[in-house]
This record gives C-alpha cells, structure tokens and sequence, in this order.
C-alpha cells in the first residue's frame, strides 16, 4: 500500500486503532509476520479508546455501593455511568433497564427464567439462544427469509408464545434479519421478542425504540471489550417479578432469617461484587463506537466482505457458505470450505505459515451448520474495525496457495486437532505452554 491512500483505499484500511494491531507472530518456516486476525466474531481485540480507560480506572478500583471511601465513590460512580452509557447507546426507552451480566450467554439464561411462558426459536440460532429456553419451541428455517418469516408466524398463530428469540446476526454467515419487521410481527401477535445481538451490536446502529425490540443481548469481548462482561437490556416488568438470578449481597433491600425483599432489577440480577471494570469497558466500546459513525462502519465492512467473498468465490474448490438467498444485509462475516481439506486443517495452514487467525468448526452453531450440509465444520473469516484491505488480500493469496497444494509444511491431526509437523513455533508466554481450555466448536 503506498503512503498516500485514494478515496477508495481509505475506505479499506482500519478505521480504529485495536490492540494487537502491532504484533507480529511467528511462522513454522521462520521469520515473522504483522498478525492477521479474522476472529472477530467470537473475539473483538479491545479498542485503544478501552484500554486506556481500564489504565485510567485501575488505580481507584474498588467495591461499589456499600463503600464511603474516595475509591469505592468513584468506582460506584462508574459502574452506574457506565449502565447509563450503554442505555443510551441503546436509546432504550424509559420503561426499559440495563442489567450487567457476563457475556450474551448469561444474558440469554438469566431472560429465560423471567418469561412466563414457551419461546419460540429458529433451529439456526448460536447455542446461547437455542439451550437455555424453558419451553422452547423450535422452528425450522427455510431456504429464504420470506419463507422463513412464513413459518415464524405459522407457529406464532398456531399457539401463542410469551417470546420469540432470534438472532441479530447470523454467527455462522453474518446474515441479518429484518428486525424491525419481526418486532412488529410478534407484536401484533402478543409476543414479546428478544434479539441476541452478539454479532450485531458491533456492526450495526440498534434503537430500541425505533426498532422496538423488548430485550436485547450481547457481550463485551465482541463489542471491541474483552473483559468478561455482558448485557441484557429491555422491559423491568418481567425481570422486576421473576426470582433473582443470583442470591446474594446487593440483590436484596432487606435479610431476616425468615424473610427477603429482593430489590428491583437491575440490583435484583446482579447479586455479588460486579464486574466494575467490565462495565467501565463496554460503556467506553459504546462511547467510541457511536463517536466512529456506524454508516462508516457497515460502508468499511460492506467494502472489504465484498472483497473477500469476490476474491475466494473465485478460486477453485471454494465454496461461501450462506444461510439465506434473500438476507437484505449482512455483517462482516464470510464462512467458507475448501475442497478436499478439513476446515482444521485450512486454519492450521493459514496460522502456521500465513500468521492469519481465522475459527473452523461449527461455532456453537451445530443445528445451523447440519442443516448446510456442513455437520464437518467449516472456516470463519470475521471482520471488524482493525481490518483492511491488505489483511484481506493476503487471506484470499494464502488459501490459493493451499489449493494449489504449494505449503511449505506438513499437517497432522493428532486427538482432533491438526497442527504442523514440526512445530517450529513457541506459545509459551508468561504460562505453561501446554495449558489449555475446552472451547466450543
């Protein structure tokens, strides 16, 4: 790229600073590369605006609400400043609150034990909005969002339902339904409707009451804020009367050994000492995200998905993966497979020799990806504010290589994982190098 960027250039470079943006990774042949991450989608790098505030928050970090000292006032002060930004980010209305939590999946648990009745679900939803449903009612989804809407409102009719989940965004192909027509659909029907909006709330401007969605979910660590914290948002009428979440400190007004009086939500749902800096952290990601324009934003995403889905349609053997042929929008996000090679063993490929972080497997998403044919797995390529067009380019070069079988290196799969072979590279950083977590697929 030269130094002097055209109109259009502009348009695909990285239109925020995030952390990470500088490291450089290590490659199994030697040498090394700027890191390419298209991971997005389960795993935004912070923005700087974030980071600096945590910097700036952690000298006076301290409990909240039950401490007179100078630190405790201040962190009890940006606990509830923060829950206030987040409200208006949201543009939630007055009879609406905004309770902390961990991540959309704690969200997602905790409206499940507040409705007072069946929730009807499609059959293509992430895991954390397909599990924790009571009386779940499963849809499955058509080949079209026309049809699929259709069969929304047929099971709609067939029994009334308390709520009807979707989500915001497709996790698997970044596809968006039309919420605002699905909010008027159930509202006319006497359902309320609640939006997992993980994969939409860092692509895309979400008033609720515009929109007038009744409750909306999603995470911090995908909202340019990895530090363990969620959101639930929406109407107090059912948080206020169901059992608290948690019991616990600060969920109560007043303890006997024979009674309690919880208090109202959001206190109700967050019993315990709260994630301050969490909070503080999802209320600066909102901050810069308005500040940055969401119209830039989805013109920066559109520009560069266009790209990648251009450029790997192309190749031979490569196949985009898409839920929906008629999907009005989508996020930055494309799915892909490749011919003769396990999604495992591309993202192997892609790490090891092309330093690119890319997600295969089914992405807690197993119904969705069966119903593709895909019960295999496939490759996630996600976009955010940190990419660019040259990121882009060196993914599409990267999987032609692949494709016309010139690697540099050998792949094992080995207890289910592929890894190169040898292992030239070094992940011990400030850990035991053999640690390591169950994660979903």
């Amino acid at each position: 790229m030269t130094a002097v960027l055209s109109a259009d250039a502009c348009r695909t470079a990285p239109i925020a600073q995030v952390s990470g943006s500088d490291l450089l990774v290590p490659l199994v042949q030697g040498g090394e590369l700027p890191y390419a991450n298209f991971d997005y989608a389960a795993s935004a790098p912070a923005l700087s605006q974030v980071t600096d505030r945590i910097a700036e928050l952690l000298p006076t970090y301290a409990s909240v609400h039950r401490g007179a000292g100078y630190a405790s006032r201040i962190s009890t002060l940006t606990y509830e400043n923060a829950r206030e930004s987040v409200s208006r980010f949201l543009n939630c209305s007055e009879d609406q609150v905004v309770v902390f939590t961990r991540n959309t999946t704690d969200s997602l648990n905790l409206l499940a034990q507040c409705v007072p009745g069946s929730t009807v679900v499609l059959d293509v939803e992430h895991h954390a909005n397909l599990l924790p449903w009571n009386d779940a009612r499963v849809v499955t989804a058509a080949d079209t969002v026309e049809e699929t809407i259709e069969r929304l409102v047929a099971e709609l009719c067939t029994k009334p339902a308390a709520l009807l989940a979707v989500t915001g965004a497709s996790n698997v192909t970044g596809e968006i339904l039309p919420i605002a027509r699905l909010t008027e659909i159930a509202h006319r029907l006497g359902t309320r409707i609640l939006v997992d909006a993980a994969q939409l709330a860092p692509h895309r401007r979400i008033d609720l009451q515009e929109c007038g969605v009744d409750y909306i979910a999603f995470s911090g660590h995908k909202l340019y804020a990895p530090f363990g914290s969620g959101v639930l948002a929406g109407r107090r009428d059912w948080l206020d009367q169901a059992q608290p979440y948690l019991a616990g400190g600060g969920a109560v007004r007043e303890v006997t050994t024979t009674s309690t009086e919880w208090a109202c939500a959001p206190a109700r749902h967050e019993a315990g000492s709260p994630n301050v800096l969490g909070a503080a952290a999802i209320a600066a990601a909102c901050e810069t995200l308005q500040a940055l324009d969401f119209d830039a934003i989805a013109e920066h995403e559109k520009a560069l998905t266009e790209q990648l889905t251009d450029g790997l349609s192309a190749i031979v053997g490569v196949d985009v993966v898409r839920l929906w042929a008629d999907a009005p929008d989508a996020v930055g996000i494309v799915t892909f497979t490749v011919a003769g090679y396990e999604p495992g063993e591309i993202a192997a490929f892609l790490s090891a020799e092309h330093g690119i972080g890319v997600r295969d497997g089914r992405f807690c998403a197993h119904p969705a990806l069966a119903r593709l044919g895909l019960s295999g797995g496939a490759v996630r390529a996600s976009l955010g504010l940190g990419s660019s067009s040259d990121d882009v380019q060196r993914l599409i070069d990267a999987v032609k290589i692949l494709v016309s079988d010139q690697r540099d290196w050998n792949y094992e799969k080995t207890a289910g994982s592929w890894n190169p072979v040898p292992e030239t590279r070094s992940f011990l950083v400030g850990s035991d190098e053999k640690a390591g977590a169950a994660e979903c697929v």
